[in-house]
């Protein structure tokens, strides 16, 4: 009878934990200290308030007058700006003299004295015809392209082709629904004439006049203006 080899004992043991495990557990136990620790100190946060309470009402009084004062302040420098815009005047001998650059941010202050409140100046390099946009309260969109003269209506006129480029970029390029050339000289009768046949509007010195040393809107100075695009309290 033969007999069966002895069964070899089991050399394996058990897996051993691995560090990623020890490490988990070590971050597991850190972040239960740290959540133990910030209840502690809350609840001792809230039992000295608790017992503190006149405190709680002195912050909140605080807050209540800081904060009923600074819409106090905000409130009266927005009746400031108000008053402001709407004393806002320029006189002809005053654009006159000013640069270029400075006749477009006072086109773009009268415009805004005017309710639009979102006009900007965008004149420059590349600025394809529009010197100052705007929208008006009545939601129509405005570019304006400005020609200074130093000399007034005894400057160059502006003719046909500034015009031209205008039209060529007002309504296709900066999408506005009214475009509007302003200038503090002459406009040439051929460049009325076009303007006319391309529904372009033409502040020139006399209309200017109106309005920079007035204190109605531009919209009213000027005829054939497009209708509103959505009602106001004005309308």
């Amino acid at each position: 009878m033969s007999r069966r080899p002895p069964r070899r004992r089991s050399t394996s043991r058990p897996p051993r934990r691995g560090r990623r495990q020890r490490r988990n557990d070590v971050d597991l136990l850190a972040v239960g200290s740290v959540a133990a620790g910030v209840v502690g100190v809350t609840v001792m946060v809230v039992n000295w308030l608790i017992a503190h309470w006149w405190i709680l009402v002195l912050v909140a009084l605080v807050a209540v007058l800081c904060g009923a004062g600074w819409w106090q302040h905000r409130a009266q420098r927005a009746q400031w700006e108000g008053v402001r815009r709407r004393a806002l005047r320029f006189g002809l001998a005053q654009l006159d003299t000013l640069g270029h650059r400075q006749f477009e941010y006072a086109i773009r202050d009268l415009m805004h004295r005017d309710g639009c409140t979102d006009a900007v100046q965008v004149g420059g390099r590349g600025d394809l015809g529009a010197d100052v946009k705007a929208t008006d309260p009545y939601g129509r969109r405005w570019v304006i392209q400005c020609k200074h003269r130093r000399n007034g209506d005894r400057g160059a006129a502006v003719g046909t082709p500034d015009l031209q480029v205008l039209n060529g970029t007002g309504r296709p390029v900066h999408r506005a629904d009214v475009v509007v050339l302003v200038t503090n000289g002459r406009i040439t009768q051929p460049g009325r004439a076009f303007a006319r046949q391309q529904r372009l509007h033409l502040v020139d010195r006399r209309v200017l006049a109106q309005w920079a040393t007035g204190s109605r809107p531009l919209w009213e100075l000027l005829s054939a203006v497009p209708p509103p695009r959505r009602p106001t309290a004005r309308s």
